[in-house]
């Protein structure tokens, strides 16, 4: 049979292929970076700031180094010494000279500003030793007055910076708002309130940095969000040429925005290994991670929406304060800044103002969590929409579909900046979304139970979304004469399931059998440029880049056969993995074939200076693509205890074409489920103090099996998204946006009582403090 009469090979796009990274996973072979055992490995402790704000005196290390087994305890003294000044962890994005002042140090010197925060290392020949060390270690701080409240107001005596808390004021707008609201028919205000939580992934976050004595360089084992970035960053910081390290990926237990940032523990940990020339670990346990990671959301509204009595809304306004913690991360402001810019939504408004305060208190730094900002002001929209409703008498399905941009204004350029670019909805039918969405469900059914006395409900939430951030991605696809392809980018995996689709997208491309395709891990000496795995790119920026190497590996195929068959390059054919010649399919030759043709004797008599077939790639982001989806929520409400139950999610999603199907359903419903937990039931606590009240699982709950409901993902291909060459949306952060307010809607459907979901999350207390009032 030949290449052209042979059926094209199963796993390409659109195919629900299982994962590529599974059978290590599975079978207990994949390395994690807890799992990472070298020669003379060291292992580091990390001592903590018990208080939430002191003056630092001194840090007393005398008994801790005086414990056998401890090889040395350093403090910001020691890497002040080494370094210079002690260097503070720049802004990777939304980068703004208003933060220069808030940026964290790698290590406390002089005050802390959190619990939790790095005071010393404590640097051992075993965890247990390191441990044990760490409690010897005494600091003598001074208690400050503590800032817990980021919508306090300035107070000079619990200033945590000079010269203020405030650390910027951002500002969203179009249109005349103030008038909007002055000739409004109806005006509805409302404080709105987002739960402070985040990513807590199985696998909490470690690092190993491998010391090489011979040519003294370092490899950085652990999560690869942005390895290139780190990289460059953690050299600058430590005074040393970026070629002494190397990143290298691991297997991952989840990223969410919380893993793979660069945060004061990777920095030291390089300073560590660097400073006694040994190879090093540091492992976080899980109360580090609660105290430590980036925690994220939280933010008080006081939002207006105007409109007529007919359903036509005209303004949105909100005035937000974000509680940043104790300093400017490497995310900056730009949780602030998509807050603003998502918060208009899929509506089409005459007017807009947004403003948003960010302050720094003293809790745990925050940063992004999946979603960032689309979580948050889907929230806060959503709940105005269905209170403007409530007011007017109005089905709020149809207060939606009344105000969604409609098919005829698409593209659609919003008045607006997002991450530094203007807005453009460059596709889709936002009414046919919502169309899908409400009559994918059995509203007969639901009601029959309400009319039996059940205290159950439903809500219906819209959302935008944003995937493809720029600027640019790498790929390379490289074929083996052995009959291998093997494809590296500059995007790695944090569970998400990248390399399978990778895989298809060039076994779609090559025409090939998706397991004759590897995706190898990330290792920046073989990648050496990338942008990283986060805001829903890696599929788009990554896969795009692989499609343009892939044409290119054709092209080259063709050329090499035009040399042997004698023919023009334009009388020959591509399919199934080979080239033949029009008309006479008995002269082919496939990928293989052509890269054992080019090898280093024989390839200039092809045109080829270099020898293989290895083709490299960039593609660069003209602008980032805007997704939109819907939810539904069916939720089940006990009066006697306040519980609420989800019983049912449908997830709509216009992820524009499905690489695999099954994946894309699977980023929905696992984001669904965060939602879910950001809906009802986790939230960081503080006491007055400071003191963080969630140390365990026992304090921080997360929705588990039992509070999982029955979910139905609803993939929308209609619209392929014209910004890549593959018409692909981001699926990473699809699931998100929208539960939380959908989960709201369907509680106050429930109950009937509207304006009773107006704080996240919405606990038993808060349910039976609203629902019993009056």
């Amino acid at each position: 049979m030949t290449p052209h009469q042979r059926p094209a090979p199963a796993g390409g796009i659109g195919s629900s292929i299982r994962r590529h990274e599974d059978p290590p996973l599975l079978a207990g072979r994949a390395r994690y970076v807890a799992d990472i055992r070298l020669p003379g490995m060291l292992t580091i402790a990390v001592v903590r700031a018990p208080v939430a704000h002191g003056t630092l005196r001194s840090i007393d290390c005398s008994e801790a180094r005086r414990l056998p087994g401890v090889e040395a305890v350093f403090t910001a003294e020691e890497v002040s010494k080494s370094l210079g000044d002690i260097p503070s962890i720049p802004p990777r994005v939304s980068f703004d000279d208003t933060v220069i002042p808030y940026l964290q140090p790698i290590i406390a010197h002089d005050r802390v500003r959190y619990v939790g925060e790095p005071m010393a290392l404590v640097v051992a020949r075993d965890r247990y030793v390191a441990e044990d060390a760490a409690d010897l270690v005494f600091a003598d701080i001074d208690l400050l007055p503590m800032m817990m409240d980021a919508g306090a107001g300035d107070r000079p005596a619990r200033r945590l910076f000079d010269p203020e808390n405030l650390v910027t004021t951002l500002e969203a707008r179009f249109g005349d708002a103030e008038r909007a609201f002055r000739q409004a028919e109806v005006v509805v205000e409302a404080e709105l309130a987002i739960g402070r939580h985040s990513g807590v992934p199985m696998e909490t976050r470690g690092i190993v940095v491998e010391f090489d004595p011979a040519g003294e360089r370092m490899t950085v084992h652990g999560a690869t969000k942005v390895p290139h970035w780190n990289l460059a960053t953690t050299a600058e910081l430590l005074g040393m040429p970026p070629g002494r390290l190397r990143m290298r990926e691991t297997a991952v237990g989840g990223g969410f925005g919380v893993r793979g940032e660069l945060y004061p523990e990777d920095v030291l940990a390089v300073w560590v290994a660097d400073r006694l020339g040994r190879s090093v670990a540091w492992i976080e346990d899980r109360r580090e991670h609660l105290l430590a990671a980036n925690h994220s959301r939280e933010q008080l509204h006081r939002a207006r929406i105007a409109g007529d009595r007919k359903g036509r809304i005209s303004a949105i306004a909100s005035d937000c304060d974000m509680d940043m913690g104790a300093y400017a991360r490497t995310h900056s402001i730009r949780v602030a800044d998509l807050t603003l810019s998502m918060l208009p939504g899929p509506y089409d408004l005459e007017a807009y103002r947004g403003t948003a305060r960010c302050v720094v208190t003293n809790k745990t730094p925050t940063g992004t969590y999946r979603a960032p900002g689309r979580f948050e002001s889907s929230f806060v929209r959503e709940r105005l929409i269905d209170l403007y409703a409530a007011e007017i008498g109005m089905d709020p399905v149809e207060v939606r579909r009344r105000n969604l941009i409609k098919p005829d204004r698409i593209p659609y350029s919003r008045p607006l900046s997002s991450t530094g670019e203007p807005m453009l909805f460059s596709d889709g039918d936002f009414p046919a979304i919502l169309d899908r969405l409400v009559g994918s469900f059995d509203w007969q059914a639901l009601e029959q139970r309400r009319e039996g006395g059940e205290q159950v409900g439903a809500g219906v939430a819209m959302f935008m979304e944003k995937s493809g951030l720029g600027p640019w991605e790498t790929g390379t696809v490289e074929v083996d004469p052995d009959g291998l392809v093997r494809v590296r980018s500059g995007c790695s995996s944090v569970g998400q399931g990248i390399r399978t689709v990778l895989a298809q997208i060039v076994a779609d491309q090559l025409q090939l059998d998706h397991t004759r395709v590897r995706v190898e891990l990330l290792d920046t000496d073989r990648t050496p440029y990338g942008t990283g795995s986060y805001a829903s790119r890696s599929t788009v920026t990554a896969g795009s880049a692989l499609v343009r190497a892939a044409e290119e590996v054709v092209r080259i195929t063709k050329q090499v056969a035009a040399v042997d068959f004698e023919v023009d390059a334009e009388d020959l054919d591509y399919r199934n993995g080979s080239v033949f010649v029009s008309g006479s399919p008995e002269f082919s030759l496939s990928v293989f074939e052509a890269a054992a043709r080019l090898h280093p004797v024989t390839a200039r008599k092809y045109g080829r200076s270099e020898p293989g077939l290895a083709v490299d790639s960039v593609f660069e982001v003209e602008r980032v693509v805007y997704p939109c989806g819907a939810n539904l929520a069916v939720v089940r409400v006990d009066r006697e205890t306040g519980e609420v139950a989800v019983e049912q999610l449908i997830l709509y999603y216009d992820i524009g074409r499905a690489i695999n199907p099954m994946l894309v359903a699977g980023q929905m419903e696992g984001g669904a489920i965060q939602a879910v937990g950001g809906a009802l039931y986790e939230q960081f606590a503080y006491d007055a103090d400071g003191n963080p009240l969630c140390g365990s699982f026992m304090d921080y709950l997360l929705p588990t099996l039992a509070e999982t409901p029955a979910m139905t993902a609803l993939i929308g291909e209609q619209d392929p998204t014209v910004t890549n060459p593959l018409g692909i949306k981001g699926a990473g952060e699809g699931g998100v946006p929208g539960v939380a307010a959908a989960i709201a809607t369907a509680i106050e459907h429930a109950l009937g009582r509207p304006g009773l979901a107006s704080h996240l999350p919405i606990t038993p207390e808060r349910v039976m403090e609203h629902s019993t009032a009056g």
